[in-house]
């Protein structure tokens, strides 16, 4: 198989100028943000953003929305590559989810969390999960199940219903009206 070098050069350019694929289907929770935000604090930049250079000559981004939306204002190293539309396309819907697939080695993973510190409390409620996760039964890269969220305690009354399965439309009809005569809250259920 030959396998070719789409790296064209790496640029150092202001967030603000790449324009977002607009065919960017990826989304980002508040709690990304708040982690990017602590890793970039805490580290700064180790990767790079990918683009495609334009005919008009501007960047259009491949991967790396997110990164530059944090950092408008900051110099962001960009890799250009030497793709068009449909490579880009390719890369773009094939990236995140090619990331995804990776297992999950719970022992590397516990000694790597158990010897990295971090001041930030997103980054180290992320961790927490996945040292949580190291000592579930999840077999070895499937995904790990979203955090529970605190909710308000809510009283529940108690409930007694019954599904009754009718014959036909008219049968239903006929049931509904001669259980309502007698008081009863019904609700037509049709599957």
């Amino acid at each position: 198989m030959q396998i070719r070098d789409r790296i064209r050069e790496l640029r150092r350019v202001p967030a603000r100028e790449l324009r977002p694929h607009p065919r960017n289907w990826r989304t980002h929770s508040d709690r990304q943000r708040d982690v990017l935000r602590g890793v970039l604090a805490e580290v700064g930049y180790a990767d790079a953003l990918l683009a495609r250079e334009l005919a008009d000559g501007s960047l259009e981004l491949i991967d790396g929305h997110l990164r530059a939306e944090t950092t408008p204002e900051m110099l962001v190293p960009v890799l250009v590559l030497d793709v068009d539309e449909t490579e880009a396309a390719k890369l773009l819907a094939t990236l995140d989810p090619l990331a995804n697939l990776a297992g999950m080695n719970r022992d590397v993973l516990a000694e790597v969390l158990a010897e990295t510190t971090t001041d930030n409390a997103a980054v180290q409620t992320l961790w927490d999960e996945l040292l949580a996760a190291t000592a579930s039964e999840l077999p070895p890269g499937e995904a790990l199940p979203e955090p529970e969220k605190v909710r308000p305690s809510v009283e529940i009354p108690e409930l007694y219903q019954l599904l009754v399965e009718c014959a036909d439309e008219a049968e239903q009809q006929s049931l509904y009206e001669e259980l309502s005569e007698r008081g009863l809250k019904l609700r037509v259920v049709s599957l």
